[in-house]
């Protein structure tokens, strides 16, 4: 009697400290509760990428679950008895042990949860089974002999939790948790036919929720799972590292109040919501290619040719209230070579200071046999209505001039490199900054022949562009203001975040450049459409959304990659 109330006790205070104890350091996503609502026992297969798996898988679980433990872990005084109270029990890892396969299989005919970790033990990397290394077949064995259901499950993050950091108060390291559809023992088929059958949905499953988890949270490279000892190296601190921080913060905060105000010019009308539902509505239609079509009705190469060589202006295919906007125009800065050089597209950021900057990198590419085209992005420089800033009509909580904006300018570009490609350009390049980015972004989604295109703190994760960055706090107060739903902005996502989409270019041309310290553009976005654009290449810059170091190491890798 009394051993059955020391367990009942035991049970019930790792419970609770497992979940004060990860509700502090922790903040645990989960996915697929639902595959668990089931009576009777099953087995529960999970990735091992840490020690604090059992526990954090356990904290989120209402059933209690039976985990098979390392036997090494037994024999240590006080953990021992803590595994046993716990209701673990010991396995083998090089060896098949009939006591422990007695033991599993009792508990779930019984009806219980059994937990196991079909790797054998803690994996990252090539070594995992979640990039393809194989399983052992202890999983499958113990479903089909038991006669039960395996429900496949894929931890992510909690191997951060090796560093000290983490466990900093109000860090919260975050950890991710998905559940699959139960797996079939299949009765129906023979032994090994069945184990087989098992194994290969088991596989099969893992890749599938991992994939899931990684587009579904956008994760990084640091989000997916590290050798402990990785994990465990401190880094030094760098006074200089923390200062580029707080001044990159400090920039950034200022640029983005100064945007607050900006937007602050411009209001909704009663209308907003009912216009916004009918131009998704219209958009949902379409694919990028057809949103992004470039008409043919100027005569745009003839233009060119008989140019002064400096400025080419022409008639927008996109006619908007603001005239000055409906005329676009570029700045050549040519080459020695002539207009047959390839040539790199210049685009500039939202309201952009200065042009005379892109001038000088201008002159940089023309020294390397390039020729230059400074683009005049929609609302920005000679296409500014009277009585605005700079760029100020590219973002507001206008979301339909904002998307209207991004699609001139990208069919703009697209008439442009046609124009060239008639004048016998072949190879193109583009240089895209923040707005300018994330058009450079958009084209590279339509457009193939481009030789390299590299984005700088681009905007790629409209969501958050829209909903969390600190600069588009008055458009959030305006679309609430007007009860326009993300639900509703989420559905041109298709032709509007790069992130939702891949590009038709190669993508190993694709260069993305990161700020470390970037409010706007965030690390983490950068990261994950790196990620889904397989084979890209990711540049990280000590610097805020605001600066200039990003351009000439981007400049100097271009170089090292020969362009």
């Amino acid at each position: 009697m009394i051993g059955k109330i020391f367990h009942f006790i035991a049970n019930r205070a790792a419970s609770l400290f497992m979940k004060l104890l990860f509700g502090y350091s922790s903040r645990i996503y989960v996915v697929g509760c639902e595959h668990l609502n089931r009576a009777g026992g099953f087995l529960l297969a999970s990735n091992h990428i840490s020690h604090f798996d059992p526990l954090i898988i356990s904290s989120v679980l209402r059933r209690k679950i039976d985990w098979m433990a390392m036997a090494e872990f037994f024999p240590v005084p006080g953990l021992g008895h803590f595994l046993r109270a716990v209701d673990a029990f010991p396995a083998a890892r090089d060896r098949a042990d009939r006591k422990t396969i007695r033991t599993a299989i009792e508990r779930l005919k019984n009806g219980r949860i059994v937990g196991v970790f079909p790797e054998g033990g803690i994996r990252d990397g090539a070594r995992s089974l979640l990039e393809g290394a194989s399983l052992r077949a202890g999983a499958s064995t113990l479903a089909h002999m038991a006669g039960v259901p395996i429900v496949p499950c894929v931890i992510l993050g909690s191997d951060r939790l090796y560093a000290k950091r983490s466990w900093l108060p109000l860090r919260r390291t975050p950890v991710w948790i998905a559940f699959g559809q139960p797996i079939s023992h299949f009765p129906e088929l023979e032994k090994s036919v069945a184990r087989a059958r098992i194994e290969q949905e088991l596989t099969n499953a893992f890749q599938q929720i991992y994939a899931e988890l990684r587009h579904k949270f956008q994760l990084t490279a640091d989000d997916l799972p590290h050798a402990p000892r990785e994990r465990m190296r401190s880094h030094p601190k760098n006074p200089r590292r923390r200062l580029h921080r707080a001044t990159a913060t400090a920039v950034d905060f200022a640029m983005c109040a100064s945007m607050n105000l900006l937007q602050s010019r411009h209001r909704l009308n009663g209308q907003s919501a009912e216009e916004m539902e009918r131009y998704v509505a219209e958009c949902e239609k379409l694919t990028p290619h057809e949103y992004y079509a470039a008409r043919e009705d100027v005569d745009l190469a003839r233009a060119i040719e008989n140019g002064n060589g400096a400025t080419v202006t022409w008639r927008s295919p996109i006619k908007t209230k603001f005239s000055p906007n409906n005329m676009a125009r570029v700045d050549f800065f040519p080459c020695a070579r002539g207009k047959t050089a390839p040539t790199v597209i210049m685009l500039h950021a939202l309201v952009s200071a200065t042009h005379i900057g892109y001038r000088r990198w201008a002159a940089r590419f023309n020294e390397l046999g390039w020729n230059a085209c400074f683009v005049h992005l929609p609302y920005h420089y000679s296409r500014v209505p009277r009585g605005h800033w700079n760029g100020e009509l590219a973002i507001t909580a206008d979301l339909i001039r904002n998307a209207e904006g991004l699609r001139q300018g990208v069919i703009e570009l697209r008439q442009l490199i046609g124009a060239l490609r008639e004048l016998g350009c072949r190879e193109f390049g583009i240089l895209g900054t923040s707005y300018g980015g994330w058009i450079g972004a958009l084209l590279a989604m339509v457009e193939r022949d481009l030789r390299f295109v590299a984005l700088m703190a681009p905007i790629v994760n409209v969501e958050h562009a829209i909903w969390q960055n600190p600069g588009t706090a008055f458009m959030r107060r305006e679309l609430r203001r007007a009860k326009i739903a993300p639900e509703l902005v989420a559905r041109h996502f298709h032709l509007s975040s790069p992130s939702h989409n891949l590009p038709v270019c190669d993508p190993t041309r694709v260069l993305f450049v990161s700020g470390d310290f970037d409010l706007i553009a965030r690390p983490a976005d950068i990261d994950a459409i790196q990620q889904k654009w397989r084979g890209s290449e990711l540049l990280r810059v000590p610097q805020g959304h605001f600066g200039y170091r990003m351009m000439r190491e981007t400049f100097t890798r271009l170089k090292d990659r020969g362009l």
